[in-house]
């Protein structure tokens, strides 16, 4: 599936436009700037697909302010509720199976082996008495060895089945086994587990705001299908911009997280006071290593300053941060 033609994504870190590339070695030719250059920026949130799914609905608009909790995107439910209903059954299943085995055997099957045990006493009782008469009249030679054979293989039989029926007794009056117990129990939860899982597999197809922030961009459309990854909501931090811009490899040495600096927007007539978070190790073009001093002065390391005030200022203008204006603040 293509991705509309309308959406709107923009990664995370910007790259340095042609003009302010050709403003920005401009300067570097006539002399080392004393300024960095950038835009203003916000924090990202991306929100993806967890699943292959068709959008169903999209609430919200793009621009909106939206709040933690609101729907931004539905995904179709409709496969992975066929999920949860075969994960719950099996559930139940298993919550039932350790039911069964805590309550051991049922009155009517340990009345049942009772019968059979007195069954099978009764048959070893007659057994045994064919063979003594058995015995007897081979004693007296009015009957065949073979019969008294044949007579002593049924007692035995008859004592083999007594003794299986009393085991099957012991079996069900004797209750379960620890070790049956133990295993029910880890069948239970294993799932109970996957139901919440599967349950949770659910939740994630309605796609919500996971904090305050302005809609930034719905890359897709209602009816569509999205593949599993893909991004379905942009949104912007609602707090204060930064400024995301690009300093001289002149003023990199002195600069450190928490400076202070004047930063300047335009198209806005006065100044705002920018704290440094961050700074690149790296420098964006050339490495160090590779040039010599003179070409050293036109490397440039990407920075980004938090503006102190300055929350309603828009996102993607350009801003100038004043590297040489005394105010540092550690």
């Amino acid at each position: 599936m293509q991705r509309h033609p309308r959406a709107r994504l923009r990664p995370s870190f910007a790259p340095l436009s042609l003009a302010l590339l050709t403003l920005l070695l401009g300067a570097c030719g006539q002399g080392e700037p004393s300024q960095a250059l950038g835009t203003l920026e916000r924090d990202r949130i991306i929100l993806r697909a967890t699943a292959s799914e068709i959008i169903t609905d999209q609430p919200q608009r793009e621009g909106q302010p939206v709040r933690a909790g609101q729907l931004l995107v539905q995904l179709d439910t409709r496969n992975q509720q066929a999920v949860v209903a075969r994960s719950r059954a099996e559930a139940s299943r298993a919550a039932a199976r350790m039911t069964e085995l805590r309550n051991g055997a049922r009155k009517e099957d340990i009345a049942a082996a009772s019968a059979q045990v007195s069954g099978a006493r009764a048959t070893l009782v007659d057994a045994e008495a064919n063979y003594q008469r058995a015995r007897k009249l081979v004693q007296q030679k009015l009957a065949a060895t073979a019969t008294l054979d044949s007579a002593l293989a049924n007692r035995d039989a008859a004592e083999a089945a007594l003794s299986a029926a009393r085991e099957q007794l012991l079996r069900l009056t004797n209750g379960t086994r620890p070790e049956q117990l133990e295993q029910g129990a880890a069948e239970l939860e294993a799932a109970l587990a996957q139901l919440a899982l599967e349950e949770r597999h659910l939740e994630e197809l309605s796609v919500t705001a996971t904090r305050d922030a302005w809609l930034d961009s719905l890359p897709w459309n209602v009816g569509e299908r999205v593949p599993a990854g893909a991004t379905l909501a942009i949104m912007l931090a609602n707090n204060s911009p930064f400024a995301r811009v690009y300093v001289p490899e002149k003023h990199r040495a002195r600069l450190r997280a928490g400076t202070e600096l004047t930063v300047r927007v335009d198209g806005i007539d006065r100044d705002f006071r920018g704290r440094l978070r961050w700074i690149a190790t790296e420098p964006a073009f050339t490495p160090y290593y590779a040039l010599n001093a003179s070409d050293r002065s036109r490397l440039v390391y990407l920075a980004e300053f938090d503006l102190i005030d300055g929350s309603e200022l828009p996102t993607g203008v350009p801003v100038q941060v004043l590297l040489d204006d005394g105010g540092n603040g550690q």
